[in-house]
């Protein structure tokens, strides 16, 4: 089974309380595919894996198209499916960190600005996430946050 799926992406959902009671499930907006360059991104992916599993190289190993199958070609066709059935990928999240640093959540040490003694060491506090997995860059983000930690302490 071969997947394709943005890594820089353009589009932005938001996550919102939906009402004042902690027990209530939040308002979830993804928002997938609102940018022509993400529309765009995503059609050249499913074009170009159509075009490699064509190759000769595959021909032992491959079966039906099974989604969005062969008939669905055009860009208008591919990007109703793609809006029908597009979900996260597992590594999701959301930037507490900002290129621009006087509106950033963290400092570059990563305490929340304006909360005493708070810091965030996860991928939350990357300025954009990785093309890779996440898990390294986060495990070096809980390090460093320990780092500083002991620092201050001394």
């Amino acid at each position: 089974m071969l997947r394709i799926g943005p890594l820089c992406q353009e589009s932005r959902g938001e996550i919102t309380l939906r009402s004042s009671d902690p027990t209530a499930p939040p308002r979830i907006r993804a928002n997938y595919l609102q940018t022509e360059f993400d529309r765009r991104s995503m059609l050249a992916g499913i074009r170009m894996t159509r075009e490699v599993i064509a190759q000769k190289a595959f021909d032992p190993y491959r079966g039906r198209e099974l989604a969005p199958g062969p008939a669905v070609e055009t860009d208008a066709e591919l990007v109703e499916w793609l809006r029908a059935s597009a979900m996260t990928t597992f590594h999701s999240h959301r930037h507490l960190q900002d290129c621009n640093a006087d509106m950033a959540v963290l400092d570059a040490r990563p305490k929340v600005r304006s909360v005493d003694r708070l810091r965030v060491a996860d991928a939350s506090a990357m300025p954009i996430i990785s093309s890779g997995n996440t898990n390294a860059p986060a495990i070096m983000i809980g390090e460093k946050c320990v780092e500083f930690i002991l620092e201050e302490a001394a």
